[in-house]
C-alpha cells in the first residue's frame, strides 16, 4: 500500500478547470431541481446525468475502469447515484453521503446575479446550490473520477452516494430514506459515513432538532371603544406565549453537553409569524394565530417537548383567569356571557431530531486532521440549524460525521473545496 505522500501524488490536486466546468453544468440545472412541492417538484436526474457522464467512462459498466456505478430510482426522473471504488481489504469502508441533487427555491428578482447560472467573482463561485449542495456533488464526483482514473491501491472501499429529495420531507420514498429501507447502504455501517452537506470548512459535530408549531387564540370580537365587552385574542396570545416560553426554558434549560459540543445557542422556542383575520383598526378581532418553531439540542427529545408544550396549553386553558392581563379592562373570561378565551396548539408533522456526532469516532479524528492540514486549524462547531435524515442514519447504526466546504453565505471558494479532496488521504488506513 502506498504511503501518505504517494496517494497525494497519485490523486494530485483538485483540477480547478474540470471542477468548475462540472459545477457550471450542475448550476445550469438548478432551476429544474428546486424542491418546494406541490408547485416545484425537482427532476434530480438532470443533475444525475452530468454525474454519470463524468463517472461512467471509468466504470465497470463501460469497461473503462473500476468504479461500480448504480443509478437507483424510486420515482421517475428523481434518481439517486451510488458509486463504489473497491478496496483491497474486505470489511474496510468509508463513505461520502449527503450530497443532494435538489436545491431550495430562488427568486431571480431577489438576487444581484442570475442564481441559475454559475458566475465567478475572483475565487468565489456563485449560484443557487454552490454551497447547498451542488458544489459538494461536483467535488465528490471529481474525487471519485480521479480514483477511477488513477486506480490507487486502497485498503478501504470508498463509496459516494448522491441523493434526491433532501430539501423536503413531505414526500417520502424518493431519496436516502428509500435507499436505507432497501438495505443498499448497510455495508456503510462498517466505517465512518461523512455527510457532506454543511458549510464553512470545519467539522459540524452537532445539529438541532426542529418542530414548527401554530398557536391559535380565540376571544370575542367587539368595538375597541368598548374593550370591556371583548376578549382580546392578541393580548391573550402575547401573555400565553410568554408563559409557555417561560415554562419551556425552565423544563429544557442549557444542557451540560452543549458546552462540550460548542453549540452557538441552547434550545429555543420562539414566534416567527403572526396573523389575524383582518378588520378595522377600531375592531378587536375574534382570533389570531402565532407560528414559530422549537429548535432543540440533540440532548433532548423532540417528542417530549411536544408533549410538554401541550400540557402548558391545557393548564393555561384550565386556569386562564390566572394569566396576566394588560390594563384594567383586559380579561380572558366574560362570566355573564359564559365565554372564555381559548388556546389551541398544533405541530407540523415534518419534525426532525438533532444529532450529536460521536467524538470518539476514528472518523471524527480523521476529519479533524484533514481540516487542520488544509485550513491550518480545526475548530468543530455545533448549531441548532437542522439537517434532515442524518439522525435516522445514526439511529440505524451509521457513524455519521458531518462537514462541508462552501461558505454559509451561499458562495464558495474553489481553494476551500480542495479540503474535501484531501480528506481521502487520511482515511487510507481504515
Amino acid at each position: 500500500m502506498m504511503g501518505s505522500s504517494g496517494l497525494k501524488d497519485v490523486l494530485g490536486q483538485l483540477d480547478k478547470d474540470s471542477f468548475v466546468s462540472l459545477l457550471s453544468k450542475l448550476i445550469g440545472e438548478a432551476k429544474y431541481v428546486q424542491n418546494n412541492p406541490p408547485e416545484l417538484i425537482p427532476e434530480e436526474d438532470r443533475v444525475a446525468k452530468h454525474v454519470l457522464d463524468a463517472l461512467l467512462p471509468y466504470s465497470t459498466t463501460t469497461g473503462g475502469g473500476p468504479l461500480i456505478v448504480n443509478h437507483v430510482t424510486y420515482v421517475q426522473g428523481r434518481g439517486n447515484v451510488i458509486v463504489e471504488y473497491p478496496g483491497t481489504v474486505s470489511g474496510k469502508i468509508l463513505s461520502f453521503v449527503g450530497c443532494h441533487m435538489d436545491v431550495v427555491t430562488a427568486n431571480p428578482d431577489d438576487w444581484d446575479f442570475d442564481p441559475f447560472s454559475l458566475s465567478i467573482d475572483g475565487d468565489k463561485l456563485r449560484g443557487r446550490g454552490t454551497t447547498d449542495c451542488l458544489g459538494h456533488v461536483a467535488l465528490v464526483t471529481e474525487l471519485m473520477r480521479m480514483l477511477g482514473k488513477t486506480k490507487p491501491q486502497l485498503k478501504s472501499t470508498v463509496v459516494a452516494v448522491f441523493i434526491a429529495n433532501e430539501e423536503n420531507s413531505s414526500i417520502l420514498g424518493v431519496g436516502v430514506d428509500a435507499i436505507v429501507k432497501d438495505g443498499l447502504l448497510n455495508k456503510l455501517k462498517q466505517g465512518p459515513l461523512f455527510w457532506i452537506d454543511t458549510a464553512d470548512k470545519q467539522p459540524c459535530i452537532g445539529t438541532g432538532g426542529m418542530v414548527s408549531w401554530k398557536l391559535r387564540t380565540t376571544g370575542k370580537l367587539f368595538h375597541s371603544g368598548l374593550a370591556h365587552k371583548a376578549i382580546n385574542p392578541l393580548e391573550l396570545a402575547m401573555e400565553a406565549l410568554k408563559e409557555i416560553q417561560l415554562r419551556f426554558y425552565r423544563d429544557f434549560p442549557q444542557h451540560p453537553k452543549e458546552q462540550l459540543y460548542g453549540f452557538a445557542t441552547p434550545s429555543t422556542m420562539k414566534p416567527t409569524q403572526w396573523s389575524y383575520p383582518g378588520g378595522g383598526v377600531n375592531q378587536i378581532p375574534y382570533e389570531c394565530t402565532i407560528c414559530g418553531d422549537v429548535r432543540l439540542t440533540p440532548f433532548y427529545n423532540i417528542t417530549d417537548v411536544m408533549k410538554k408544550v401541550q400540557e402548558y396549553v391545557d393548564d393555561i386553558n384550565a386556569n386562564i383567569e390566572k394569566l396576566d392581563t394588560r390594563g384594567p379592562v383586559s380579561k380572558y373570561v366574560l362570566p355573564e356571557e359564559n365565554l372564555r378565551g381559548r388556546l389551541t396548539i398544533s405541530f407540523d408533522e415534518a419534525m426532525m431530531s438533532g444529532v450529536a456526532c460521536n467524538l470518539d469516532s476514528r472518523g471524527f479524528h480523521v476529519l479533524c486532521k484533514a481540516t487542520e492540514d488544509v485550513v491550518g486549524y480545526v475548530k468543530p462547531y455545533s448549531i441548532t440549524g437542522s439537517l434532515p435524515l442524518i439522525r435516522q442514519l445514526q439511529d440505524e447504526g451509521f457513524d455519521v460525521q458531518t462537514s462541508g466546504y462552501g461558505m454559509i453565505t451561499f458562495t464558495i471558494s474553489y481553494k476551500i473545496w480542495s479540503l474535501g479532496y484531501v480528506l481521502l488521504d487520511y482515511t487510507k488506513s481504515f
